[in-house]
Order: structure tokens, then C-alpha cells, then sequence
């Protein structure tokens, strides 16, 4: 493994590249960004994804994961003011900034991720919070190299705290987009710790499974491992690096549930992202030392070899005892028969 300094500007981003000895034509370079927000600052942010994307496509890479919530900011330690019963001022206020912060899909924002995914000839992963009028969604974001906005993920189930700020995804956006490199798709976070929606990606033949998230603890290691072992496949997971002073300071922005305010350089989020093999083995990190760029060769016959041993949708399913069924319809809370008859009509 050889480690490459980088040039980008601030903390001292690493790039750890495992160089395997496979057909260069089966092998696709990936890189998964360790990196915090510049939180309530999504024009900065933005530019600091194309400093990192740009970065990360002078290595080769062909593919860049960002973490979860990159792009509009990870709440961490706040409460937005709720308690049971009750919502304070200042928490609603927090919650207006945190939806000015969010971008709309599709949007200025989406635009300028589709050009940078473009201009720098990449594969394109972004955790954002989405807005959808004045609800809010923990989403991914994929684009392709030729600058095309594919899709998205909505997280289908916030966290604890999370659910009083965003809302929930339905079975309509879970996709798994085949592409020359491999067929990719992403859960967030605790999705990960779903079996039955995991299960669903690898009904759609995920190869290589996104997994940003806002998890550093050790534990998390372990579900990234196993669920490359029960898909057979590639596991890429893109946390964020954060330290107090990435967030506003006191008394604009507070740490909540700790017995007393953080100092500006305390660690809040130690990343721990990390690129994981269909055999298990950890190709690249874990990273808990700052801001990085962690990237690895993913020799996709390994792939086809780890299914040979267990394929948990093919050889080793059995659907006439066990089977899921997925509603991927999009589940709108008002719907129009006058729109439905125009569309039915033209079809």
C-alpha cells in the first residue's frame, strides 16, 4: 500500500491506494471522501467538493464517494430546541437555516454536481439533504462522467433524533444503476443495519454498495465487513471528519447532551471511512486521523469469486420458504384523478 500526500488545501488528506497485481480491464480505482461540510455554507461547501472531486481525479480515481449529509450538513449535537410536547423559538429558527442550507432536487446545486462529475470524468456519490418544499430528506445523489444526474437514494429511515428533521424515503427510490464500472447503489447510515432493505439492493445486483454514513464508532467496521461478505461485494463507506470548530461557534450553534461544550479543536466525528472486498478484507483504512482521501483497486473478479462461495440471492436463496416483496411505487400523500385521467389518455 503506498501512501500519497496530497496538496489540498487545509487539514492533510491521504490517499492510501491498494495497487493489486489484476487485469487492469476488470479494475476500477474508487476513492471515498473524508471530509466535514462547511456548515451553513452550502456555495463553500460546494467548492470544496470540486477541491476534493479534483483531487481525487488526479489519483485516477473513477469513482468518489462524499459522506452522508455532505452537501447541506450534519446536525451533530443539536436538538433543534424539542423536547416531548414543546418546540422552542430558537430551535425553529435553527431549522430555517438548516432548510436554507438544503438544495433542491433537481436544482443549481444538482446542475453543478452533474458538471463536476463531467468535467473531472468520474462516477459521482454525494450525501445531501435534499428539499422538497419545506420537508427535508437525508438523500444521495449519483451522476455519471458524462455529466448526467442519474438519481437518487432517499434514506428510508432516520435515526432517533433524525426523524424530527427529515423526512422518510419510499420504496420508489432505491436503485441500483449499472454502469460500465460495476452496478452501484447506496444505503445511509443505520440503513445499512436493515436486512430486509439490503437484501433489496442485492435483488437488484449491487456490486458496489455506497455506505456514507455518520458513524465512526469501531462497531460500524464490522457491519461494513459483513455486509461485503453477505452481497458479495464491494463495500465503500464515506464518513465525515468534524471538529467543533467545523460547526458555528456558541451560542449560534450548541453541542447538546454532553456535560459541557466541546472545545473548538475536539474531535466530534472521527470518520473511520473505509473500502472493504466481496472476501471481507479492508483494501483501504479505516481512517481516524483527519481529513482524507482513501482510495483502492477494486479487482472486480473478486466479485464473481466471493459469489462462488455464497451468492445470497442465487445459489444460496430459497424463495419457496423465504421471499421479500418490495413496494417501489412512490407513495404521494395527495393525488389528482383529473391528472390521473390526462395521463392515462396520452399513454
Amino acid at each position: 500500500m503506498a501512501l500519497v500526500p496530497s496538496s489540498a488545501v487545509g487539514s492533510p488528506l491521504i490517499a492510501e491506494v491498494d495497487m493489486g497485481g489484476s487485469d487492469p480491464s476488470s479494475t476500477v480505482r474508487a476513492t471515498v471522501v473524508q471530509a466535514s461540510t462547511v456548515f451553513y455554507d452550502t456555495p463553500a461547501t460546494l467548492d470544496k467538493a470540486e477541491r476534493l472531486i479534483a483531487e481525487a481525479a488526479s489519483y485516477g480515481s473513477q469513482l468518489v464517494v462524499f459522506p452522508e449529509a455532505f452537501i447541506g450538513g450534519y446536525p451533530r449535537g443539536s436538538t433543534f430546541g424539542v423536547t416531548i410536547g414543546s418546540r422552542s423559538a430558537e430551535g425553529k429558527e435553527e431549522f430555517r437555516k438548516y432548510h436554507a442550507a438544503a438544495i433542491d432536487v433537481p436544482g443549481p446545486e444538482v446542475d453543478r454536481l452533474a458538471a463536476l462529475a463531467g468535467k473531472y470524468k468520474i462516477f459521482l456519490v454525494m450525501g445531501v439533504i435534499e428539499r422538497a418544499g419545506y420537508t427535508l430528506y437525508c438523500t444521495v445523489l449519483f451522476f455519471d462522467p458524462q455529466g448526467q444526474y442519474l438519481g437518487k437514494h432517499r434514506k428510508l429511515m432516520p435515526t432517533a433524533l433524525e426523524r424530527i428533521i427529515w423526512g422518510f424515503g419510499d420504496g420508489s427510490t432505491i436503485p441500483v444503476f449499472e454502469t460500465p464500472i460495476g452496478k452501484i447503489g447506496a444505503l445511509i447510515c443505520w440503513e445499512n443495519r436493515m436486512p430486509l432493505l439490503r437484501t433489496a439492493l442485492y435483488g437488484k445486483g449491487v456490486e458496489i454498495y455506497c455506505a456514507p454514513t455518520a458513524d465512526a464508532r469501531d462497531v460500524w467496521q464490522a457491519s461494513m465487513v459483513h455486509i461485503a461478505l453477505e452481497g458479495g461485494c464491494f463495500v465503500l463507506s464515506a464518513n465525515q471528519f468534524c471538529r467543533r470548530k467545523d460547526y458555528p461557534p456558541p451560542p449560534d450553534y450548541v453541542f447538546a447532551g454532553a456535560e459541557e461544550e466541546p472545545s473548538m479543536d475536539s474531535v466530534v466525528c472521527a470518520g473511520g471511512s473505509v473500502i472493504i472486498s466481496p472476501s471481507g478484507a479492508v483494501l483501504a483504512g479505516p481512517n481516524y486521523e483527519g481529513e482524507a482521501l482513501i482510495s483502492a483497486d477494486l479487482d472486480l473478479g473478486e466479485i464473481v469469486r466471493a459469489k462462488f462461495d455464497f451468492d445470497v440471492v442465487g445459489h444460496y436463496s430459497r424463495p419457496e420458504v423465504l421471499s421479500l416483496t418490495v413496494k417501489d411505487d412512490p407513495q404521494n400523500p395527495v393525488s389528482f384523478t383529473s391528472a390521473e385521467k390526462t395521463e392515462s389518455i396520452q399513454k
